[in-house]
C-alpha cells in the first residue's frame, strides 16, 4: 500500500518502522496511491492549501522585516506536513500546534489576521472566530504534548469519537514532556495523533547531535504506541498516514507517532541567522523536494493543470494574503493596561490595582 522500510534510514529495519511515499520529487504518483490521489479537485485543494501557507509565510516575513510584526517562524518547504494532517482531520477534533502550523490552522478556519495579530503581540489573536477549541499557537517547546493527552482522555472520558492532534520539530522530542505524553496515551489508550516534522535542526542544532535514535518514529515503541515515518514534502503521504491514524484512534485503537520527515529551508525563526551553522551546500539540494513544487508537477502531468488555472490561483491567494494584512494593520492596538488582562480569569486585588494605574494614565 505504497509503504516501504526506509532501508536507507540506519536502525528502521530493525525496529520495522515503516515509510510511506506516493509522490517522487518530480511529480510521478505511485500506482499505490491512495484513492483521493486520483481526484483532480482534491489535490488542487491541496495544492492550493500549500500555496496559501506559502504566500501567507513571505507576507508574514515581510511584514517582520519592516517592524511590522513580531518575530515569526517560517515554514517554507514545510507545507506538506501542516495541510497534509489538517485535511485528513474533522471539525470536531482538535489540532494542539507548536509554532509552525499556519497551513493547518488556516486549512482548519482561522483567519490569517488573526494569526498576524498572535505574531504581532497581540493576544487577541488567539481568539480565532472559528475553529473555537483549537489551542493557539505553542511556542515553548514539547509543553503541548501533555495539553493534548489531556484534551484526548476528555474525549475518551465522554465517550466522544474524537482526536486530538498534536504537532512538534524534532527538538521536541528530546523534551520529557514528549515522553511522558506519550507514556500516558499508551497506558490509557487515548485517541491522540503525534505528528513530528523532523525538519533536520533544532534551532542551530542538527537532528542526529539532538538523538541517537536512528528515526523518531521509534520512540513510540517504548510507550506500547505504533509509529511509522513519511515523507513530509509528499503530503498525499502525509494525508493519508493521519487518516489512518486518526481512524484508530477513533475506533478506540489508541494513539500513533507519526514523524514527517521534511527540511527546514528558511532561518528558524526571523530572529535567527541560519548561516551561521549550515551553509548553501547543505540547503540547497532540499529545494529540489520540496511539496509545493512536487504537486504542482503532478498536477500538470496528470491533470491537465493549466497555466490560466495557475495565474488564477496565484492571483486569487495574493489578493486573499494582500487583504488579510492590510486589515491587521488597520487594527488599533490595545492600551498598555491590556497586558494584565490575559494573565487571570480575575486578577488578583494587587495586579488590578496597578493595572488600573496604568489605565488611568498612571506608572503603574
Amino acid at each position: 500500500m505504497g509503504i516501504q522500510p526506509c532501508g536507507d534510514r540506519e536502525g528502521s529495519d530493525r525496529y520495522g518502522i515503516p515509510f510511506s511515499r506516493f509522490l517522487t520529487p518530480d511529480g510521478a504518483l505511485s500506482d499505490a496511491a491512495p484513492g483521493f490521489a486520483s481526484d483532480r479537485g482534491e489535490l488542487a485543494a491541496l495544492y492550493a492549501g500549500m500555496l496559501r501557507t506559502r504566500a501567507f509565510d513571505a507576507k508574514a516575513v515581510a511584514l517582520q522585516r519592516t517592524g511590522r510584526l513580531g518575530t515569526y517562524a517560517s515554514s517554507l518547504g514545510q507545507e506538506g506536513v501542516s495541510v497534509g494532517l489538517a485535511s485528513a482531520m474533522r471539525a470536531e477534533d482538535v489540532l494542539i500546534p507548536s509554532f509552525r502550523e499556519h497551513g493547518a490552522q488556516l486549512w482548519r478556519g482561522t483567519r490569517m489576521e488573526e494569526l498576524l495579530l498572535y505574531w504581532g503581540g497581540d493576544e487577541r489573536g488567539s481568539d480565532f472566530a472559528g475553529p473555537r477549541e483549537d489551542f493557539p499557537v505553542c511556542v515553548p517547546v514539547g509543553t503541548q504534548y501533555p495539553h493534548a493527552v489531556g484534551v484526548a482522555m476528555a474525549f475518551t472520558l465522554r465517550g466522544e469519537a474524537r482526536c486530538a492532534v498534536v504537532v512538534g520539530g524534532d527538538g521536541s522530542t528530546s523534551r520529557g514532556d514528549f515522553h511522558e505524553a506519550l507514556n500516558m496515551a499508551g497506558v490509557w489508550a487515548l485517541p491522540v495523533v503525534f505528528l513530528i516534522n523532523n525538519n533536520q535542526w533544532a534551532i542551530s542544532v542538527p537532528r542526529e547531535a539532538q538523538t541517537a535514535a536512528a528515526t523518531l518514529a521509534q520512540k513510540a515503541i517504548g510507550a506500547g504506541l505504533p509509529g511509522e515515518q513519511v515523507d513530509g514534502c509528499d503530503v498525499i503521504a502525509v494525508r493519508d498516514a493521519m487518516e489512518r491514524a486518526l481512524a484508530r484512534g477513533r475506533a478506540g485503537g489508541g494513539a500513533t507517532v507519526i514523524e514527517c520527515i521534511t527540511y527546514r529551508l528558511s532561518d528558524h525563526t526571523t530572529a535567527d541567522d541560519a548561516t551561521r551553522y549550515r551553509d548553501d551546500t547543505q540547503v540547497s539540494p532540499h529545494w529540489a523536494e520540496e511539496p509545493v513544487t512536487r504537486l504542482r508537477e503532478h498536477l500538470v502531468q496528470a491533470h491537465g493543470w493549466t497555466r490560466q488555472e495557475e495565474e488564477e490561483l496565484r492571483a486569487e491567494t495574493h489578493a486573499a494574503v494582500e487583504a488579510a494584512a492590510q486589515a491587521y494593520l488597520d487594527i488599533a492596538p490595545q492600551p498598555v493596561a491590556s497586558i494584565a488582562d490575559y494573565l487571570f480569569e480575575t486578577l488578583p486585588p494587587d495586579l488590578k490595582a496597578a493595572r488600573d494605574r496604568v489605565a488611568e494614565g498612571g506608572n503603574g
